[in-house]
């Protein structure tokens, strides 16, 4: 199993080469970074794990560009977003940042996505209707699939639609980066299982994990597909312990995302302590 470090990424956060150079010296696989390119001042959406919005999310840097300074410094450090609105920038474009990154980093992006929980954010940012976003992913995910594999692309779904382009250069990657969806409820965690790479689920919102993961498995495969082609990413948000992790490889999960729990956000003299303590447990998962 493999060991990730997710931030906010905000200006108070380590600066993205000071943390990526840490990380890989310390043995971590990769680097998460979320996006919210603002947040809408009306409030309207509540934030759902209630109370008043944590001040971080208002100063989320960049993911794409943060990553970019991360993979400049370091070479077997493998980038991730986690996760991005792919559904609130233009496809094209957003998948043109994709490839550039893939290729520059040389191969080591990977693509957590998901569609968002602020309808206001995301009203303010695409005329994609808000009541079939989860169908607006799954068919932005395929179009930009078919622009990272196809010669002369073209993609014609409900929601999506272009005729053939060129799009050059493709990403290093072979098909391009994986999709990983970051989702909990019915709809969201049956879309995973139908088409993504991968599933990023929280742990602290599982009642019981392995029971959620065994639940999961079985979705991919009612879909006729094999669970151990869909890798499992947990973001692990609540007390975590080497006993824990240890329960977490058992399970097959394929990787541990830390550091994304509220009471390190903008706190690097947390940081840092806790990726020497981890580091130390690496060699055992």
């Amino acid at each position: 199993m493999h060991l990730g470090f997710s931030s906010m990424n905000t200006v108070h956060d380590p600066r993205p080469a000071d943390l990526a150079k840490i990380l890989e010296e310390a043995g971590f696989e990769s680097l998460w970074y979320g996006e919210h390119s603002h947040i809408p001042m009306s409030r309207k959406t509540p934030y759902p794990p209630g109370g008043e919005l944590p001040e971080p999310y208002k100063e989320m840097m960049d993911p794409y560009i943060s990553l970019m300074e991360a993979a400049a410094v370091t070479s077997k450090l493998k980038l991730g977003t986690g996760i991005a609105l792919l559904l609130e920038r233009e496809l094209l474009s957003q998948a043109k940042t994709i490839a550039t990154l893939d290729r520059l980093s040389e191969g080591r992006l990977i693509i957590g996505t998901g569609v968002g929980w602020n309808e206001e954010e995301f009203e303010n940012a695409t005329k994609l209707p808000w009541k079939r976003r989860y169908l607006g992913l799954k068919e932005t995910v395929a179009a930009t699939r078919a622009l990272f594999r196809d010669e002369a692309p073209e993609y014609h779904g409900e929601l999506i639609d272009f005729d053939p382009v060129w799009f050059e250069p493709k990403p290093v990657q072979a098909g391009g980066p994986k999709f990983l969806f970051g989702a909990m409820g019915p709809l969201g965690t049956k879309h995973a299982a139908m088409w993504a790479d991968g599933w990023m689920p929280v742990d602290v919102v599982m009642p019981d994990v392995g029971e959620g993961i065994a639940a999961f498995h079985q979705a991919v495969k009612d879909f006729g597909r094999n669970p151990d082609d869909v890798e499992i990413t947990m973001v692990a948000m609540g007390e975590i312990t080497a006993d824990l992790l240890k329960r977490y490889r058992d399970l097959g999960i394929h990787r541990v995302n830390i550091g994304v729990g509220m009471e390190n956000w903008n706190k690097p003299e947390i940081i840092m302590p806790m990726i020497e303590q981890f580091s130390k447990i690496i060699p055992e998962l």
